[in-house]
């Protein structure tokens, strides 16, 4: 899963990449970069 890096300004794949359900109910899925170790997060639908 590819994921926009606000450090590194660009898009990388997701390290350690898992789906996470947020308070407001948003489906997403967090990981971290590759490169620079920052937390990643990417909106994804509900049934994919």
């Amino acid at each position: 899963m590819e994921a926009y890096c606000v450090k590194c300004k660009t898009k990388r794949p997701m390290r350690n990449a898992e789906r996470v359900v947020l308070k407001n109910g948003r489906h997403a899925m967090k990981g971290t970069c590759p490169v620079c170790g920052t937390k990643m997060t990417r909106f994804v639908k509900k049934g994919s």
